[in-house]
């Protein structure tokens, strides 16, 4: 049988330095379980064929949508963003925001875009 303990979320979050650079922390069932830390705006994008689970452990996030929408996420909350839907994360102003986020192991960074920002490669911490 593998190693089976309990994660600590906020042990790991300590571990992070870079902003909007998630790192792995689990699988199971094909997905990552990842968490990042997030500050100011990140890049417009989406997942053609993934669902995103954003769950917020501090700070406020706030999912911008392109009709015009925005969605706030307090710590405790989660917001699944359906694939395909192109979103924008961000924080409010000089808050830093600790997201886990949920998704299949083939979800790209950024999804098609490049930018300065996106993570080609995901480590596990």
């Amino acid at each position: 049988m593998t190693d089976i303990k309990a994660i600590n979320i906020m042990e790991k979050f300590s571990l992070l330095e870079a902003q909007w650079t998630p790192h792995i922390i689990a699988e199971l069932n094909g997905q990552y379980v990842k968490l990042c830390k997030l500050k100011d705006e990140f890049v417009w994008h989406s997942h053609e064929d993934e669902d995103e689970l954003f769950m917020v452990f501090k700070g406020t996030l706030i999912m911008d949508f392109r009709d015009g929408r925005s969605v706030e996420i307090n710590p405790g909350e989660i917001l699944v963003v359906p694939k395909g839907v192109e979103h924008r994360p961000r924080s409010l102003e000089g808050e830093m925001v600790f997201n886990l986020l949920f998704e299949p192991k083939e979800t790209k960074h950024t999804g098609e875009i490049e930018s300065e920002l996106t993570a080609k490669e995901l480590n596990w911490i």
